[in-house]
């Protein structure tokens, strides 16, 4: 089994090195300011119910191609009309079809915080990003070193953006707990083979409980069957779902059942 993540990253360091050239911090720096921002940690800690972190992307290493006639802003408008709390959208470009312009298009039309899902590998990402309008980044543990880890961290949080730690095993769980300021995100999908099961949420559970943060569970959630045995079993609520979302003929009530799922 070829390791998926670490030919992403290998891939992720040869591309960034052309955004580097063509973008100079002082320049993303000046498009911040042209910005607005919400808090994206803040928007979900703050509600009561289940959170949807709701997804869009058009392509996935494990799914292929998703959506043929993809249009993010349509995407964008279906979850927020169905009441996502946050949005999550994914910018790499080789693997996943993504575009950081697709959260600047958002932000510009809607009123609702953005994650940038994407492989953050240098803490230069970090402005890139948010020179975007993106509200929150994300730190895959499997990913980075832990050294990397906390500079990125440290950026994230020198910009006001929230940030998730993802993680997919015990010992990346224990790396996730330094980061106090983080929300936690456990992947139900391992990011190097591909395989996914919910019960790595229930599994991991017992090492982030007690995290200030909001915890996630992400990826692998079908339907409301598989969010109510997450949160009956640990008590989490909050979940990034994309796929499930994005091949289903009727998402807006699917995400309705979701919401359903703590009465």
């Amino acid at each position: 089994m070829t390791n998926i993540l670490k030919k992403i990253i290998s891939e992720k360091k040869q591309s960034l090195k052309l955004v580097k050239k063509e973008n100079s911090l002082d320049f993303l720096e000046k498009n911040i300011k042209n910005q607005n921002f919400l808090n994206f940690k803040e928007t979900i800690k703050k509600n009561k119910g289940v959170s949807l972190i709701t997804e869009i992307k058009k392509a996935s290493p494990s799914a292929g191609l998703l959506i043929e006639n993809f249009n993010h802003l349509d995407i964008a408008k279906m979850y927020i009309d169905n009441g996502a709390t946050c949005l999550s959208v994914l910018t790499e470009e080789k693997h996943f079809q993504g575009n950081l312009e697709h959260i600047q298009d958002i932000k510009r039309k809607f009123k609702i915080p953005v994650l940038a899902k994407d492989f953050f590998i240098d803490p230069y990402q970090i402005t890139l990003a948010k020179s975007y309008g993106c509200d929150c980044v994300l730190i895959i543990i499997a990913a980075l070193d832990v050294s990397q880890a906390d500079e990125i961290y440290s950026e994230a949080l020198k910009h006001d953006l929230s940030v998730i730690v993802e993680v997919h095993d015990l010992k990346e769980a224990e790396l996730a707990l330094k980061y106090e300021q983080a929300l936690i995100g456990v992947n139900n999908r391992n990011l190097k083979t591909l395989d996914i099961s919910i019960n790595n949420t229930i599994s991991i559970f017992e090492v982030i409980k007690d995290h200030k943060g909001p915890l996630l569970s992400e990826s692998g959630i079908k339907n409301e069957k598989d969010a109510r045995y997450i949160y009956e079993k640990t008590g989490i609520k909050n979940f990034l779902i994309g796929e499930s979302l994005l091949k289903s003929d009727k998402p807006g009530d699917l995400m309705k059942r979701l919401f359903q799922i703590t009465q």
